[in-house]
């Protein structure tokens, strides 16, 4: 049993997020939502920052947005982009079926033109959750930086690429991009961050 096994156990039979595994099974979908242990992890932070508005970049199939949903006070919101209608349409029926339907708008399309619309309509965010495209991580990035409140946390999904990003050989555009995403979440002056090195890697980094 490796270490990340042995967190899982303790969290493994939550029949919510069971659930949404199965569909997201059952209709195709990549099966690639966040570790468990990591998912909890958003439910910790939301909830620790008392974040009121949380972006999330890549819906899915619903797994991380009930996560994220979990730790939104009342009064909490979730928006969250997807780039297709059908993954939107199955992580709605998820959330709204986990209790979070009221809590959650998606925006569909490609998630740069969300963003930049969320930016002209002047929308700011205390929590932002990364996981698309990872050829993009830099450019989402950005435009979490820029939609932030201040003390805003954002966490990104993947930073190991399962083992690519360390790989010295492996120098394809999303390698390349997750490595800048990175050295940005760890280095950048207007963040205070680091990198969590389990399950697929998690970076997580506070705006000053």
């Amino acid at each position: 049993m490796n270490p990340e096994q042995y967190a899982d156990h303790f969290i493994e039979n939550d029949e919510v997020l069971n659930r949404v595994k199965q569909v997201t099974a059952e209709k195709g979908m990549p099966e690639i939502a966040i570790a468990p242990g990591y998912g909890r992890l958003l439910t910790l932070l939301v909830k620790a920052t008392g974040a009121a508005r949380v972006l999330e970049i890549g819906a899915l199939g619903g797994y991380s947005g009930i996560c994220l949903a979990r730790g939104l006070a009342p009064e909490g919101t979730l928006t969250s982009l997807e780039l297709k209608q059908e993954f939107a349409d199955v992580a709605r029926a998820n959330v709204t079926e986990a209790g979070f339907g009221g809590k959650v708008e998606y925006r569909v399309g490609p998630a740069l033109e969300s963003l930049a619309q969320l930016k002209a309509e002047g929308q700011r965010f205390d929590f932002f959750f990364i996981d698309a495209d990872k050829e993009n991580y830099p450019n989402y990035l950005e435009y979490a930086i820029e939609l932030a409140n201040p003390g805003a946390l954002i966490a990104g999904d993947n930073t190991f690429l399962r083992g690519r990003t360390l790989n010295p050989d492996k120098n394809g555009p999303s390698v390349q991009a997750i490595r800048r995403f990175n050295e940005a979440m760890a280095t950048d002056d207007r963040l205070i961050g680091t990198i969590l090195p389990a399950y697929d890697g998690l970076a997580v980094a506070m705006v000053k």
